[in-house]
């Protein structure tokens, strides 16, 4: 549940420099061992970010069944660690055994600089197959052919409805579809104030940033050969001009003001729960939230639209997750690894895990486990996590940096009215993009 886009796009702006800092740390090279021997015991420390109670309950309940199955490994697991406190172990050359983030988009900085080893020789010997997960997901857990992480648990995005305020009405699948059902939907005070918003969508509304509105559009993020790809992907052009042009109709003042109205994302105050919003896209983890918060509010999910011209897409969405790896130094990389392999590919250890957070367990075979007990409307995200056009953000020596540049064009220039010449603009942003990507040794 707290594995949100949110949260890692937090995560990476605080982390912005520490996987490069990290790649000057101690030594060279991935250090491994051969592994306990027969009867030999060895203890591996897990660090890990979750910190709630029923967090770090849950990711217990899911390393038990490996205690069971390897009894010689004794695994010490520490909750509530940051990218920053794992970059500064691989640093200081005394990294634990395992790493966990919630930053998939660091992956790339991981993976360049060898902070966190290159799995392909375990994996190779293991004979593990990579075809358990879906296409998206084994992208963002490599980069540039070196894979130096393994998928946990997964978050999808989709389409949420309230079902009383759509008076009957379906659930879109295209954009046209929802842009006028948006303004169907809304509902406006005599002066023109937002009192209900059939969609918003800003993306300074909580979980509509351009990562899971935009990829709806098909953009692509980045050129075969890793430089921005803004001003040439028409894609993009086509979801900023949507963007605007149901900002405009609602009004740019209108919709400022309806969102400093808004309650917390993660409290009973969100306005999905309160009624206040008829659709909005979130994470497949706001199921869980409605159960807990919203229990009486009727509600559906479906994949969020696309493109009246690519209607072949619809059932994808963007999908990101977890991830979990071997940070160069560990003392003991082999049991490491025996740890990897169990807990992202084990069926009953992922159903387990998805179960108690309310995420998308990160195997196909996992997706159909009978013993997920998630709410009906869950299906919806387990359908577009394992679907065909669904797609994440590639990875850069950079993070996210062409994500948060995009998202504060957007926010900063692009809403407010204040851009004149759109192409130039977006030019101009490629530069700015591929400049830093330089800097960066992408």
């Amino acid at each position: 549940m707290r594995t949100t886009t949110t949260r890692r796009l937090a995560a990476a702006l605080a982390a912005g420099g520490l996987g490069l800092s990290a790649c000057t740390a101690g030594g060279s090279g991935d250090q491994s061992d051969s592994g306990p021997k027969a009867g030999e015991k060895q203890t591996i420390e897990v660090w890990h970010g979750w910190s709630a109670a029923h967090e770090v309950k849950a990711f217990e309940d899911a390393v038990a069944g490996f205690r069971k199955t390897h009894p010689n490994i004794t695994v010490k697991l520490v909750k509530d660690q940051t990218d920053e406190r794992i970059s500064n172990a691989i640093r200081g050359g005394n990294p634990p055994d395992v790493v966990s983030s919630f930053t998939t988009d660091s992956v790339g900085q991981w993976c360049q600089s060898g902070a966190w080893q290159d799995l392909s020789p375990y994996i190779s010997k293991s004979k593990l197959d990579l075809n358990q997960f879906p296409k998206a997901v084994q992208q963002y857990t490599q980069y540039k052919g070196r894979r130096c992480a393994m998928p946990l648990l997964a978050d999808t995005y989709g389409l949420y409805y309230n079902k009383a305020l759509m008076k009957g009405e379906q659930p879109p699948k295209t954009i046209s579809q929802l842009t006028a059902l948006a303004k169907k939907l809304t509902v406006r005070d005599p002066d023109g104030t937002i009192k209900v918003a059939g969609f918003m969508p800003s993306v300074q509304y909580y979980e509509h940033m351009p990562q899971h509105v935009a990829t709806q559009f098909g953009v692509k993020w980045l050129t075969d050969d890793g430089h921005a790809n803004f001003s040439k992907d028409p894609a993009f052009k086509a979801y900023l001009q949507w963007n605007k042009s149901l900002i405009d109709w609602y009004g740019y003042d209108k919709v400022k003001k309806f969102l400093r109205s808004l309650g917390q994302e993660f409290e009973s105050s969100n306005p999905f729960e309160k009624g206040r919003v008829a659709m909005a896209i979130d994470g497949e983890w706001r199921t869980k939230f409605m159960q807990q918060e919203a229990p009486k509010v009727d509600y559906g999910t479906a994949p969020a639209p696309v493109p009246d011209d690519q209607r072949a897409r619809y059932g994808g969405g963007f999908v990101i997750g977890t991830v979990i790896g071997v940070p160069r130094g560990a003392k003991h990389a082999q049991a490491a690894w025996e740890f990897l392999r169990y807990l992202t590919t084990d069926t009953d250890a992922l159903v387990t895990f998805a179960n108690a957070l309310g995420n998308v367990p990160s195997t196909i075979a996992s997706l159909s486990s009978p013993k997920l007990t998630l709410p009906p409307q869950f299906q919806t995200f387990l359908s577009v996590f394992k679907h065909p056009a669904s797609s994440t953000s590639p990875p850069t020596p950079n993070g996210n940096d062409y994500i948060v540049k995009f998202q504060s064009f957007v926010q900063d220039e692009w809403e407010p009215g204040k851009v004149g010449d759109l192409d130039q603009a977006l030019k101009d942003l490629d530069g700015k993009v591929d400049g830093a990507l330089k800097l960066a040794g992408g």
